[in-house]
């Protein structure tokens, strides 16, 4: 693969965010386990704990080679760590409803896109380890699969609806959307479409997320 020296830095904070969004979600599958009502819903999330802490291990391999120095530089930590408080404290409060959405869903909302867009960068330069990066993007598929059934299932069970859903949504969202602002500059300096990036970020979101066919909440302002 090759990598432009100019592009090696942004790129490595892209892992960065990435390795760092593994890691909540591997801490917060782990906790999620212990109040899932049912055995299949706990073997998933202890599943998924697992495979989000490999994931991690991979990524910070990846800045490792792209730009030691930056192994821990991550721009987005401030947003992520408040995202990170948020979670934890609904995992606290036994709020299984709202730790499903917060990580399987719109977290690993986001990751998902960023993911399938480096994937796309990865193929154009015939990058190595297709079959892995398959794999990891499968998994990734299904931590988020699970938490809209999750959701999906509750709702038409009574447990919640769709407004309520948004309405618990609204911090998470406005703290990613101040991710995907600063992942916005990352990608603009390695030459990326970053408001392509930024509306992709909707389609790995539930519909009922947004009510009345609102304009995606991630898309980019126009510059004037």
């Amino acid at each position: 693969m090759i990598v432009r020296p100019d592009d090696r830095v942004p790129i490595a904070r892209l892992l960065a965010f990435l390795a760092h969004g593994e890691r909540l979600a591997q801490d917060c599958a782990r906790r999620q386990a212990g109040l899932a009502e049912d055995a299949g819903a706990r073997r998933f999330l202890l599943s998924q704990a697992r495979q989000e802490a490999t994931h991690a291990r991979v990524f910070q391999g990846a800045i490792l080679w792209l730009a030691p120095r930056h192994l821990g530089d991550c721009p987005l930590l401030p947003p992520l760590e408040h995202y990170r408080a948020n979670l934890m404290a609904a995992v606290d409060r036994r709020d299984f409803l709202e730790a499903v959405l917060g990580e399987q869903v719109i977290l690993e909302g986001v990751g998902e896109a960023l993911l399938n867009r480096i994937e796309a960068g990865l193929v154009k330069h015939g990058a190595p380890f297709s079959r892995l990066r398959r794999i990891l993007l499968k998994q990734e598929e299904a931590h988020a699969g699970f938490g809209r059934r999750v959701l999906e299932r509750a709702m038409a069970s009574g447990a919640t609806d769709a407004a309520t859903l948004r309405a618990c949504a609204q911090p998470y969202l406005g703290l990613a959307r101040d991710m995907v602002t600063t992942l916005c500059k990352l990608f603009d300096e390695i030459d990326e479409d970053a408001s392509s990036w930024a509306s992709d970020v909707a389609k790995y979101l539930p519909e009922w997320l947004s009510e009345g066919g609102e304009a995606c909440p991630f898309a980019r302002p126009t510059r004037p």
